[in-house]
């Protein structure tokens, strides 16, 4: 039996997560491991078939289907504290890439925020149409100050069953810190505390 959220009819969940001890060559973290979690609900597309001029269904109820992801992301992380963030999208052939992007605009994202402690920036975001077997790179950055250089990165996902020609596949991902052993300056993680998203 498929989960209704406020209109959207969820046929799965995924959850994702990676614990990352050591860079590529090797080298110990500088610090904690670094953990990225990604969850996905893949739900029916309205709009599938056909060209509207609105997408108010997509839109309208995105802010509960936020506030689930909210919840679930709190819930993966089990106390740990994250710091980027990012969301993404994929669209069943039947529909339009707007259609996955109607479904990620700030109403969907600042109940993200809400949960994660009011965050400031900007959400990267991504998507495109595909089918069963898609891989998607979902951007990642740090949630308080976009340009902090050490949390650039992404989580890549892939959807065995998902999505169908007429659903949606909707993806947020996060993590706990930076690359590891980041060395590229700039501004750092430890002097964002207080300042806007756009610094």
């Amino acid at each position: 039996m498929a989960e209704i959220i406020d209109g959207y009819n969820i046929r799965k969940w995924f959850n994702f997560s990676e614990e990352t001890l050591s860079n590529e060559s090797g080298v110990a973290a500088d610090g904690e491991s670094l953990w990225k979690y990604a969850i996905a609900a893949v739900f029916a597309n309205p709009y599938a078939g056909g060209f509207s001029e609105e997408l108010g269904r997509l839109i309208d109820p995105s802010p509960e289907l936020g506030r689930e992801f909210g919840r679930r992301l709190i819930d993966m992380a089990a106390g740990r504290k994250i710091e980027s963030y990012g969301k993404a999208c994929v669209v069943g052939v039947d529909g339009e890439y707007e259609h996955g992007n109607a479904v990620l605009t700030t109403a969907f994202a600042n109940p993200i925020r809400d949960a994660l402690g009011g965050a400031e920036a900007w959400v990267p975001s991504t998507g495109k149409r595909g089918g069963p077997g898609t891989t998607i790179d979902v951007p990642l950055a740090h949630k308080d100050a976009l340009y902090v250089r050490s949390h650039y990165d992404t989580v890549t996902v892939t959807f065995a069953d998902a999505p169908g020609p007429a659903e949606i596949i909707a993806i947020v991902a996060a993590a706990t810190r930076g690359r590891l052993n980041a060395r590229l300056g700039g501004l750092t993680a430890d002097k964002v505390e207080g300042k806007d998203g756009l610094q």
